[in-house]
């Protein structure tokens, strides 16, 4: 099933309207949870994780997005104070547009708001089915809903060929697993055919 890689603007229109690149170093806090949500971002290089942390200190991924993928664009338009942090994996050159001139873009260009309200709905409807597999006690329903949901936002229709580009421990925190236990269902689900491991990568 082919899905829309949410969301990527053309650079260039997001400069014509002031957008802006900032650089942010490894491990470099883009927004904090309750931070009010000002600008537009977009990642023109590398990778940021969107991330929690419980009151017991235990951290949990949302989700870890790349090249040409937004991130935190749904509070522009609530106008909340944002659910989760933002931060750096890796440096990552971000483009980043102040709201308003955010919203007059979408204003002008009535195209993109097309284009963001079916990103919009494709990440609830991939969070809902997430959320079932992760309520699920079995894990490798969970690795599999996760993968389904990280395949999501990309154009790989193949089998094992999309490749899950996170840590065992990323896909511990993201699954709220042991990293023991992803381990030990990776393996489960290589030898039942649901993925491939390949020099530690896994392709599903």
């Amino acid at each position: 099933m082919k899905t829309i890689s949410c969301m990527n603007i053309d650079e260039n229109l997001l400069y014509s309207y002031g957008a802006e690149d900032k650089i942010y170093k490894k491990k470099e806090v883009v927004f904090k949870e309750e931070d009010h949500a000002l600008y537009y971002f977009q990642i023109g290089s590398g990778k940021v994780k969107l991330n929690n942390y419980s009151e017991e200190g235990k951290e949990f991924i949302h989700n870890i997005l790349g090249k040409n993928q937004s991130f935190g664009e749904a509070m522009l338009f609530l106008s909340q104070d944002y659910p989760v942090n933002a931060v750096c994996l890796e440096t990552s050159r971000i483009i980043r547009l102040p709201k308003n001139n955010f919203l007059e873009m979408i204003d002008k260009h009535p195209h993109l708001s097309l284009e963001m309200n079916a990103c919009f709905s494709q990440e609830i409807y991939y969070k809902l089915k997430m959320m079932q597999s992760l309520a699920s006690l079995n894990p490798m329903q969970r690795l599999k809903g996760l993968m389904d949901y990280l395949k999501s936002y990309h154009d790989e229709d193949c089998h094992h060929c999309f490749h899950i580009a996170f840590t065992r421990q990323q896909i511990a925190n993201l699954t709220g697993l042991r990293v023991e236990t992803v381990i030990r269902n990776l393996k489960k689900m290589e030898k039942d055919g649901i993925l491939s491991l390949k020099d530690r990568k896994i392709l599903y």
